[in-house]
């Protein structure tokens, strides 16, 4: 049987499950696969895009890890070479000398643009930066401005929840999870006793998973707060396919359960150190600056359109806060030698096959995950992305690169020839067993190591 070899560009689930799916796909050769990932550490969204106190999410790793430990099977074999750049470490023409084809898995890591006024000024930040940095990206600085007692958070699906959470929780209650320990010192430091979530829409039409939604009401000595009028127009207007969706069934109980809790608590005058509002049918329209920082969010009550949207209604109002964080979706990067739609933020494709700017295929190249469809859809929904661009990929075998080499040590020789510390999966477990042993010193699950260097060195042995 003959062998091909193919590059996959990003080693968190997108490019991982891509890698499964082809070994086990139906095919007439034997295939080897190299995984490419800039992090010394493979899992990419698992590992750096999900808050710390998501355990059962980061579960996930372990069915990925069985992916790459899993080097070798009668079908083909996978290898990781983490700590690699692409478009410096290694080219497209390095990919189309060495490999077959390539899949890109490189996600969407970036924030999504707000245009209104004032959303530059000091104090306002995207979701995706505090994410890298709560979770330990080593690409990002070690310190986050944790300076604001009342602060504001727009968005309302679970990226806003998890930013949100993180915000208002109690450092000393995230000491179980494997925050890292400069994050744990930040958090311990933050003077927070207000947070304002805002989203244009009511109370049923938000993007919240109901086990998110619930687990923020069960945040330690915070107090749900919630506006009474979100709902009177919520249930004057909401349809009824809505009504009868069982999500949103879930999500109305855990909210009316809020809103009973608020009544007692008004009743009889107890009242914990945070609180979190939450502010439906509210459109930010404005960031209110003093002296270049943020001071207020101006908001437009909207209104129901009768068909799932809303209509402004000229009514405004402040809401006063030091802080600012838009969740509002994440964004792709452009790639060396690789199109891009700009408008998008993905590779423009077409079920998975990459295009030109003029919409003609480019032969070889293909594409998997959110920097193919865009950051929608939960991690699970990966998996079914991937099969769709495998099918095209070994569909179009017969215009895939005819490499100049293909033997398996080119690569490792060409990555010490230019001096690329890359990592191994055999790296990666010496990095992870590291990690288990410094939190189990501590009691806990995990202390990740956040420097790169660090990462690097301990990854390989040195």
């Amino acid at each position: 049987m003959t062998k091909k070899r193919v590059a996959i560009v990003g080693a968190g689930p997108a490019g991982i499950y891509a890698a499964d799916l082809l070994l086990k796909a139906e095919r007439d050769f034997d295939v080897e696969i190299d995984l490419f990932e800039q992090l010394p550490a493979p899992y990419g969204l698992v590992r750096y895009g999900v808050s710390p106190d998501h355990p059962r999410i980061k579960g996930i790793i372990t069915a990925l890890r069985d992916v790459l430990d899993r080097a070798d099977s009668e079908a083909g074999t996978i290898r990781y070479f983490g700590n690699v750049r692409y478009g410096q470490d290694i080219t497209l023409q390095d990919l189309k000398d060495h490999y077959s084809a390539v899949i890109f898995a490189t996600g969407a890591i970036r924030d999504a643009a707000l245009k209104i006024p004032g959303i530059e000024a000091e104090g306002s930040y995207g979701a995706a930066d505090f994410v890298s940095w709560f979770d330990g990206h080593p690409d990002v600085p070690r310190t986050w401005p944790l300076e604001a007692a009342e602060v504001g958070v727009i968005g309302n699906g679970n990226v806003a929840l998890d930013i949100s959470r993180m915000l208002i929780k109690h450092a000393d209650d995230l000491l179980p999870t494997e925050i890292p320990d400069n994050v744990y010192q930040g958090l311990k430091q933050n003077p927070i006793q207000d947070l304002h979530l805002f989203g244009r829409r009511g109370p049923k039409y938000v993007k919240f998973t109901p086990l998110e939604l619930r687990e923020l009401g069960e945040v330690r000595d915070v107090d749900m707060v919630v506006d009474e009028r979100d709902f009177d127009v919520d249930d004057a207007y909401a349809d009824e396919t809505l009504l009868k969706n069982k999500q949103v069934l879930v999500m109305t109980r855990v909210m009316d359960k809020w809103r009973q809790e608020q009544r007692e608590r008004e009743e009889n005058g107890t009242h914990a150190s945070r609180r979190l509002h939450m502010h439906f049918w509210s459109k930010p329209v404005e960031v209110v600056v003093e002296d270049g920082r943020v001071a207020g969010l101006k908001i437009e009550r909207t209104a129901p359109d009768g068909n799932g949207g809303v209509i402004d209604t000229g009514e405004f109002e402040v809401i006063p806060m030091q802080a600012l964080y838009r969740a509002i979706g994440y964004f792709g990067s452009p790639l060396d030698e690789i199109p891009f739609d700009e408008t998008a933020g993905v590779i423009p494709n077409a079920q998975g096959r990459v295009q030109d700017l003029e919409g003609r295929q480019i032969p070889g190249v293909y594409v998997t995950g959110w920097i193919k469809r865009g950051p929608i859809g939960l991690i699970g929904h990966t998996k079914s992305d991937a099969m769709e661009t495998l099918e095209c990929l070994l569909e179009d075998r017969d215009s895939w690169w005819q490499p100049v080499s293909t033997e398996a040590d080119a690569i490792p020789a060409l990555l010490r020839e230019r001096n690329v510390p890359y990592t191994t999966i055999e790296g990666w477990h010496r990095l992870d067993e590291h990690e288990l042993s410094l939190g189990e010193a501590e009691g806990r699950t995990r202390i990740k190591v956040v420097p790169r260097e660090d990462m690097t060195r301990i990854s390989r042995g040195e």
